[in-house]
Order: structure tokens, then C-alpha cells, then sequence
């Protein structure tokens, strides 16, 4: 099972959930429906085995959950990752790989940016303001749409979840996030992710084409609570790493 993610400290991150995607996918879709849109997410795979999702920020950038990176504590090797990206099946979307030495890692949250080659794909807009509590959001990812084995029951096809924003200390988030953290905290309405979601895109919920990108999915308990870290947060990152 994939360990619950915290962002205040990455170091101490990478240690406790190094060991996730030898055993299982990184965080899925449990309940939920199967999407019509999204263009921007794309499917991650590690040796061409399910591992996580992720968002297009730019024709050359992919946003997805730093800990997605690494095995017992150790960087998985840019040669065993790839990306299928353009269709919402994952059997029918086009392969990028990662650009030798192209991953940069954020300090302050479980976020990382992956270059690849440039992808004909529309690209998500960030989101320049936070999220508030009531706001009902929406999250996607081709993950385990069940409990127990995830590895035996990832989606082929894009799924996605409404989720409430919840106060970060409400008692149900503790040990998900903290006030002032880099996270917000996320209550089940359609669904919950879990195994093969870490990484996937949190967005609000507009008219096609104008929905933003609020947050990166990095954790939940399978049940009712989830947790992502919050773009706007974050941007002044992203947008440096990605101008280069």
C-alpha cells in the first residue's frame, strides 16, 4: 500500500516512501466516473508497468508527485520511466520519455517537473490563487479502482472524483495536512483516489478549456480524505523551472 505523503519535510519523504512503487502503483480513482476531457493528464509507467499520473504544464513540461521518482530511497533511472500522454486510454496515447537530467524536484512540496520532448497536447493552466474550504474540486488518474491488490485493478481509461476542500485542521486531515502547510486537505463526494493517482491532476471545476490546475495529488486513505499540494503555492517554482 502506498504510504501517506508529507510535504513539510522532502527529505524525510523520499525515505518513507521510497519503497511504494516496488510494491504497488503510487496512489487511483476508487468509485468516481470514467472522464470525457483531460487533455492535460497523462499516465506514467516505470519499467512500462502502471506507476502514477500526471498534468502537462507546458508542450515540454510534466508536473507529477516527487516521491513517483524513486524505489527504496533511490532515483529511478530516467532510462525505465516513460509517459503516455494524448488519449484518455493509456493503451492508445503516444510515448514521451523524460530528457536525460530533465527532473527538477521542489523544496517545499511533493512536486516534481519533468522535461520531455515537446507534446502535441493542450496544457493545463496553473491556478494563481488558493484554494478555499467548500470548493468543490475535481481530480483524475488512471489508479486502482479498488482496495486491496491495486496492482490488479488499474484503469486503462481516465477516471476522475469531485472532492471537497476541507480546513486543513480539521481533525480528519491530521496527519494529511497541517495549517500553513504546503497541502490542502480534500473530502470525498464521487470517489477517493488511491494506488496509481500520486502525481495526478486536482482541477477546478469550469467549462472545458478553463478549468485551472489547483493541485497535485500525493495522498489519501481510501476512504473519505485526501491531500494535494497546492499550485499556487508553488507557481514562482514552476514558472522559473519551466522558462528554461
Amino acid at each position: 500500500m502506498v504510504r501517506r505523503v508529507r510535504v513539510l519535510l522532502l527529505i524525510a519523504l523520499l525515505l518513507v516512501t521510497g519503497s511504494v512503487m516496488s510494491s504497488a502503483p503510487a496512489s487511483a480513482v476508487i468509485g468516481g466516473s470514467k472522464s470525457t476531457y483531460g487533455p492535460w493528464a497523462v499516465r506514467m509507467l516505470v519499467d512500462g508497468k502502471p506507476a502514477c499520473t500526471g498534468t502537462a504544464v507546458t508542450p515540454q513540461w510534466i508536473i507529477s508527485a516527487s516521491h513517483c521518482f524513486f524505489e527504496q530511497a533511490q532515483p529511478v533511472a530516467d532510462k525505465r520511466i516513460s509517459f503516455r500522454v494524448g488519449s484518455l486510454d493509456m493503451r492508445k496515447g503516444t510515448t514521451v520519455r523524460p530528457v536525460p537530467g530533465g527532473r527538477v524536484g521542489s523544496a517545499h512540496a511533493d512536486m516534481m517537473l519533468i522535461k520531455v520532448p515537446p507534446m502535441k497536447v493542450r496544457t493545463a493552466h496553473l491556478a494563481t490563487a488558493g484554494v478555499h474550504p467548500g470548493q468543490v474540486v475535481r481530480q483524475y488518474g488512471w489508479g486502482a479502482t479498488c482496495t486491496g491488490d491495486e496492482n490488479t485493478c488499474q484503469s486503462p481509461v481516465l477516471k476522475q472524483s469531485d472532492l471537497r476542500i476541507v480546513r486543513p485542521d480539521d481533525p480528519r486531515c491530521a496527519g494529511y495536512t497541517a495549517p500553513g502547510g504546503s497541502d490542502f486537505c480534500i473530502e470525498k463526494v464521487s470517489g477517493i483516489p488511491a494506488g496509481g493517482d500520486s502525481g495526478g491532476p486536482v482541477m477546478s471545476i469550469a467549462p472545458r478549456g478553463t478549468e485551472t490546475l489547483l493541485g497535485v495529488f500525493d495522498g489519501s486513505d481510501r476512504q473519505e480524505i485526501a491531500e494535494a499540494g497546492e499550485i499556487s503555492q508553488q507557481l514562482a517554482w514552476i514558472r522559473s523551472v519551466t522558462r528554461r
